[in-house]
């Protein structure tokens, strides 16, 4: 068995390995935002409820979209793996991880942005409708509008999905504190480095959370109206 790492020797190790986690789970995000938003309004549009429906495109993409987030996250990482390399010329590092991880932050983004615009009151988009707004206006200034607390929280609950899968990309060198944990904590037998990266991974989450609870409520325009 190892000797235990000193303190200050952890701290040197948890804190690059910080920064690393926060670089993928934040870089992956905004990819999984631009993507998936999208892709969600596009399901939501041709879904029965939408603004022009379409039965078997919808059913096309829905499949995609469910397939693909389905896929277990480690599996991901190995399929994609020659991709990764094509855009990023390696398949380790931090870097490297945001590929995978954000080809499963966008179908995930994309189903929650679905979900939410599908949450609007059609009341109201029913009464857009009949001032002849067009399409795209309706989804600016009614869908995404209404449902901007709904996609805040969206957003947060990737960022949380993706800190469990950077700490998974640290099983096959993929960096940030899933890393750490694994290779200079359990494989060195050095306790201290494990449950400090696993501690640091929490608090990430519970960080993020409470950032996108606040952010929520800002625009929850609901609970302003309640409020006044």
């Amino acid at each position: 068995m190892s000797d235990v790492t000193p303190w200050s020797e952890v701290l040197e190790l948890v804190r690059p390995a910080t920064v690393e986690t926060l670089y993928m789970v934040l870089m992956s995000t905004l990819v999984g935002v631009v993507g998936g938003l999208p892709l969600g309004v596009w399901l939501h549009m041709t879904s029965p409820v939408g603004l022009t429906p379409k039965p078997l495109l919808h059913r096309v993409l829905g499949a995609i979209v469910d397939v693909t987030r389905s896929i277990p996250f480690v599996v991901l990482l190995v399929v994609v793996g020659s991709l990764t390399r094509l855009l990023m010329g390696q398949a380790f590092g931090s870097s490297a991880a945001i590929v995978p991880l954000a080809i499963a932050a966008v179908p995930f983004f994309a189903r929650l942005t679905s979900n939410a615009l599908r949450e609007v009151d059609s009341a109201i988009v029913e009464a857009a409708v009949t001032t002849g707004a067009g399409k795209f206006r309706i989804v600016w200034t009614v869908l995404l509008s209404e449902a901007r607390a709904a996609l805040v929280g969206a957003v947060g609950v990737t960022m949380l999905a993706l800190i469990g899968y950077a700490a998974m990309a640290g099983a096959i060198a993929g960096g940030g504190l899933g890393a750490t944990a694994i290779l200079d904590g359990y494989n060195a037998y050095d306790d201290r480095v494990l449950y400090v990266s696993v501690v640091l991974l929490g608090v990430l989450a519970w960080g993020m959370q409470l950032i996108t609870d606040w952010v929520t409520k800002l625009v929850d325009r609901r609970r302003a109206a309640t409020n006044v």
